[in-house]
């Protein structure tokens, strides 16, 4: 079975890396600026747009809002960067926001910080990938046809990617990230420079239609909360800004500084790119409707359900560069490209975030730790499952997704920040170096405006997406928060129970007696191998054990075993139904009743066999055996193998593999063994001068 997996494991993700390799994986800044802030810089491919949506319920007379909402969401940008850089200071572990809430705020704050960025790492990928396909479908009809189909693969194929390695996937994701960061600064530019220098009227494809507004005229405590939605809607800009402090420990030395420059500088492309999307769609006057089939009207009539709506980074850059331009088509293909990179982030802060609840037995212990190639390979399968279930359930509708989106990231906000403050007030009442004192004051300062600012936009968000689905988000918060409480409080009973005691322990005394049983069902060398390493044992008392199901075999068995004149008593368990494993199972467990100080020993031959096939054809019921046997108390159950010939060809395979770590190896730590200690010393060569 190995064989036939580690070919193509090595194919899709590489040759497996020793342990003390981990530091050639670690990040520049030119590379962890991709990997950890893909997300909050694609989103302004879609976050201006949500902001245009929601204001045209009130018509175009409401879009001269928007400039005054991307102000809002700049200043909270600004804000959530200046604070998670007090945070990668401070926690430079990678616990992120989950150690800063768990070490201030308790163990549950913690846990509900952790749940709600678990939430939003899912909701990440599914809204991202959904995006992508959507934007990626108005030039592909098949991609629209299945979107889901499509949306599964493209996970699939980013899974893979980071499976290879958190640098490797990096490296290749760098690419369409610059290209689409470069492409919206020259159409800023550009579009600034004919504006302003050449005087050009630039129109977006949408200028010369009318929306039909769904609440013309809106005032007073409507207008404040179609404002606040639209904001909430903007704030999605804000999304995988926490990833950052998350994977402080994925940073080149000094990683604390790195962190925080990479931080400042995913800080102001997002703002300037946000804010420079929004600038030119009021200028070149693009028009956007919820239901643009309906409410989007060209001389007085509905464009009808054949019309598609582009984004509003597209109609933009048509506007600016001119449709079927270089440049045109360059930014669109960066934009759904880097749309489906965006999903990294998740893939680079779920794993780091998994690894370190599964230390603190949160969550299983298979997801601290690192696959073949030095990434949390668990924590990247387990992501991928969710948002692909995720996309299933919602047919990859970004417009439903994004509905679930951000609620989690504001509540890790919130809690993180109100932690700092905490942490910042701990530090000042034992500080007494002035200087100190005025940075930490300085630094609480932005962390409470932080929380009050994240705090509010909490609420806003609450109020204003609830009914539209946002409740699923906190459903799964909720969900995730039981389930690690569950899984702590089991792996607390188990460290309970397991405990070595300081005085004398039932486990340490003797046994009265051991008795051992060994099974068979034939006379053949793997039996024989069995009763000799058994009469090894000097057990108190030794036989042999089968089970009648056949009554000739049975026959047959005892005149072979009377006529090799063996010196175990054979014991014959009637089976009138022919099972196997229920009389051996009745049988251990009275020889226990009857000596409940005694021991038994039950000793099992099995086959060890070199195919994968061969495993379907041997060994079955011992399997079945050892599973029951594991659940009684006072048996011992012991495997004495066999190697069949074709196991030699497993031992050959082995053989060859011991030139490169062998996969799991880096879990067990760096192996001391060379290759050359495995080969035989070789004679010397004769020298020319001993020759005649």
């Amino acid at each position: 079975m190995s064989k036939l997996t580690d070919v193509p494991k090595r194919i899709l993700i590489g040759r497996a890396l020793r342990s003390d390799r981990l530091g050639e994986t670690l990040l520049p800044k030119r590379i962890a600026l991709p990997v950890f802030a893909s997300d909050p810089l694609s989103s302004v491919a879609y976050a201006p747009g949500e902001v245009l949506l929601v204001l045209s319920i009130a018509g175009v007379s409401a879009y001269h809002f928007s400039p005054w909402i991307a102000l809002a969401v700049v200043v909270l940008m600004f804000t959530v960067v200046a604070s998670y850089r007090q945070n990668v200071h401070a926690y430079p572990s990678g616990g992120g926001d989950y150690e800063v809430a768990t070490t201030n705020l308790g163990a549950k704050a913690g846990l509900t910080v952790a749940s709600a960025l678990l939430v939003d790492y899912v909701m990440t990928v599914a809204v991202s990938i959904s995006s992508g396909i959507e934007n990626l479908g108005s030039a592909i009809p098949f991609v629209v046809e299945h979107k889901v189909l499509c949306a599964v693969v493209v996970i699939v194929l980013l899974t893979v990617m980071n499976l290879r390695g958190v640098r490797e996937s990096g490296t290749l994701f760098a690419i369409p990230t610059y290209v689409f960061v470069a492409g919206v600064f020259i159409m800023i530019i550009w579009g600034a420079f004919r504006g302003l220098a050449l005087g050009d009227t630039m129109r977006a494809p949408t200028a010369d239609y009318h929306i039909k507004a769904e609440h013309q005229g809106l005032a007073g405590f409507a207008l404040v909360f179609l404002l606040l939605r639209a904001f909430s809607s903007g704030c999605a800009a804000l999304t995988g800004v926490e990833a950052i402090s998350n994977g402080v420990p994925a940073f080149r030395k000094p990683k604390s500084k790195n962190a925080a420059t990479t931080l400042a500088m995913m800080g102001l492309l997002a703002v300037t790119m946000f804010c420079g999307i929004i600038v030119l769609a009021m200028t070149t006057k693009v028009h956007m409707a919820e239901n643009p089939a309906a409410d989007l009207l060209h001389n007085g009539n509905p464009l009808g359900s054949g019309y598609v709506q582009n984004p509003v980074i597209s109609q933009v850059a048509e506007a600016v560069f001119g449709k079927g331009s270089f440049l045109f088509v360059v930014l669109a293909a960066a934009t759904a490209l880097v749309l489906f990179l965006a999903a990294n982030t998740a893939y680079n802060g779920f794993p780091l975030l998994g690894s370190i609840l599964a230390q603190d037995r949160y969550l299983p212990r298979q997801l601290h730790t690192r696959g073949d190639r030095l990434a949390f390979s668990n924590g990247i399968v387990l992501l991928a499952g969710a948002a692909t279930l995720l996309v299933v359930v919602y047919g990859a509708d970004s417009t439903r997704l994004i509905q679930l989106y951000i609620v989690g990231v504001f509540v890790s906000f919130t809690l993180s920040q109100i932690g700092m403050v905490r942490h910042w007030n701990r530090h000042l009442a034992a500080e007494r170096d002035q200087a100190k004192r005025r940075h930490m004051i300085r630094s609480r300062a932005i962390n409470a405006f932080g929380a009050f600012l994240t705090g509010l936009v909490l609420v806003v968000v609450l109020l204003t997406k609830f009914t539209h689905g946002a409740w699923v988000a906190l459903l799964g918060m909720c969900i995730f928060f039981a389930t690690m409480t569950a899984i702590r409080k089991h792996y607390d009973r188990v460290s309970e129970e397991i405990a070595a005691p300081e005085g004398p322990s039932d486990d340490l005394v003797r046994p009265s007696r051991i008795h051992s049983v060994v099974l068979i069902s034939k006379i053949h060398r793997p039996t024989l191998r069995a009763l000799a390493y058994a009469k090894l044992m000097r057990s108190d008392t030794l036989e042999a054990l089968t089970v009648n199901v056949d009554p000739a075999e049975t026959k047959a068995l005892r005149a072979e075993w009377e006529r090799r004149g063996i010196d175990v008593p054979l014991k014959v368990l009637d089976s009138p139904y022919r099972e196997v494993t229920r009389p051996v199972i009745e049988y251990v467990k009275n020889l226990r009743k009857e000596s409940p100080r005694d021991a038994v020993s039950v000793i099992i031959p099995e086959y060890v066999v070199g195919h994968w096939y061969e495993h379907l054809l041997h060994n079955q019921s011992a399997l079945r055996l050892k599973g029951r046997l594991l659940f009684t108390p006072g048996v011992m159950v012991t495997s004495v193998p066999y190697q069949l010939a074709s196991s030699e060809a497993a031992k050959v395979r082995a053989r060859r593999r011991q030139d490169w770590s062998a996969p799991g190896a880096v879990r067990r730590g760096p192996a001391q063994v060379r290759k050359e200690s495995s080969k035989e010393p070789k004679e010397p060569k004769e020298s020319p001068a001993s020759k005649g």
